[in-house]
This record gives structure tokens, C-alpha cells and sequence, in this order.
């Protein structure tokens, strides 16, 4: 899926296909490219949550935007997903610790325990959303809940996205504990700064998949420059 994506995401940052073009049909990507049409269609949905296309039932895919600029999930772009993120989850950390009982640290450790053994991407970003808002209940402010309730639909949508274009998982399973063990500890600074590192690598890694095509010149797959299929045999 990797290479697909980078594939088309180039061909539009190069202008072969334009702002307004439609891109190929499903059927036609998929035997040009010589994918399935699974992998073909996640590469579609994360060049739409990238601002590059938008999908019109029954029309196809249109390109929008000759660049990456701020992907979307959901409902909200990434940096103001962030921004809030930041003002809301990093004190809600530091609340959490010095208020969490017994059962919250029981639910998070069991949480967590889910997590590092789950293998399927799904079932991983929605224990991963069950998480966080987790930490808010922890807090014992019920306002802290609603606030992560109303992006929690976006925090999915991004989760994926970084699992899938990021490798996010293990490195992500990594620092939850470290935000567990703070909690634990009842420590309002450990737990404050464990969650400020935690979205510090979502942001870097959010960061890298947005610069990747712009910058990595290696990470772009070989193309014909008559079929537009990637030559790597990867993602396929």
C-alpha cells in the first residue's frame, strides 16, 4: 500500500495528474499498478485524509491539491487535532496521576495488555482510542472525557493513518506504558511529560509522512513512464 501511495502521491506532487483531473478507475489502478483492489483503496483513502483527492460517490476520485499540505481526519485538520491535543491531554495526564484509582490503573494496565498483544491494525487504533480516554476518565473530570468523546472519531482516523504510512504501533505501545508507570507513581510531572513525549512523536512522525514525498527522493518507487505502475514490488 506503501508503494502505491507514494506512486500516485508523486504523479500528482509532478503534475501528471492535475488539480481537477479524475483519477483512473478502481479497476484500471488496480491492473496498471497490479494490486488488489483492498490496497489500491486504502492508498485512496489516505491520499484523501493527505488533502490530495476527494472521492465522489459514483463519480470517482478527483485530484483537489497539487501538494501535501495538512491532512485530515475527520472532522479536523491535523494541526488543529494537534493543538488541542496538546492543551488538553498533556494537563489531563498530570490531573490523572494524582487522582487515578485503583480500577483506572487496573483498566489502563489491561488496556495496554490488549494492545501489545494485538496484531490487527483495527482492533489495535481502537484499543488505542479506548486508551486515551481512559487517561481522561482518570482525571475524574468528566468535561476532560467529553472534550477526548468529541475527537475520538478523529484520534481513530489518525491512529491508522500513522500505523499504517508510520510504523506507530510498537513505539506507541512503548510510550503508554511510560504514561502508565507515571500514573502509577501518582507522579503529576512523569505523567505530564510522558504524554508530552507521546504526542511530541506523533506530531514528528505526522510530520515525516507529510514531508516524505516532498523530500525523500528515495522513498519515490521507479514509475514507466507509460503505465504509471511502480516498478518496487513493494506494498503490492
Amino acid at each position: 500500500m506503501e508503494a502505491v501511495l507514494a506512486h500516485l502521491r508523486t504523479a500528482i506532487e509532478r503534475g501528471e495528474y492535475e488539480v481537477g483531473d479524475k483519477l483512473p478507475s478502481e479497476a484500471e489502478l488496480c491492473r496498471t499498478l497490479e494490486v488488489s483492489r483492498p490496497v489500491l483503496r486504502e492508498a485512496l483513502r489516505a491520499l484523501q485524509t493527505m488533502g490530495l483527492t476527494v472521492s465522489k460517490t459514483g463519480k470517482g476520485t478527483f485530484v483537489v491539491a497539487s501538494a501535501v499540505e495538512d491532512p485530515t481526519f475527520g472532522d479536523y485538520a491535523a494541526s488543529d487535532l494537534m493543538e488541542v491535543r496538546r492543551h488538553v491531554e498533556i494537563p489531563v495526564a498530570g490531573y490523572a496521576a494524582l487522582r487515578r484509582t485503583p480500577e483506572d490503573l487496573d483498566h489502563l494496565a489491561h488496556l495496554l495488555e490488549r494492545m501489545e498483544r494485538e496484531t490487527d491494525t483495527t482492533s489495535w487504533v481502537a484499543l488505542d482510542t479506548l486508551f486515551h480516554l481512559a487517561v481522561a476518565e482518570a482525571s475524574q473530570n468528566p468535561v476532560f472525557r467529553r472534550v477526548i468523546e468529541e475527537i475520538r472519531d478523529a484520534l481513530a482516523r489518525q491512529s491508522a493513518f500513522l500505523n499504517e504510512l508510520g510504523g506507530r504501533r510498537e513505539q506507541s505501545n512503548r510510550e503508554h506504558r511510560a504514561i502508565i508507570e507515571a500514573l502509577t507513581d501518582g507522579s503529576e510531572r512523569d505523567a505530564v511529560d510522558a504524554m508530552a513525549h507521546h504526542l511530541d512523536r506523533v506530531w514528528t512522525t505526522l510530520d515525516d509522512i507529510v514531508r516524505r514525498g516532498r523530500a525523500d527522493g528515495a522513498a519515490r518507487p521507479a514509475t514507466d513512464s507509460t503505465d504509471h505502475r511502480p516498478t518496487t514490488g513493494e506494498g503490492a
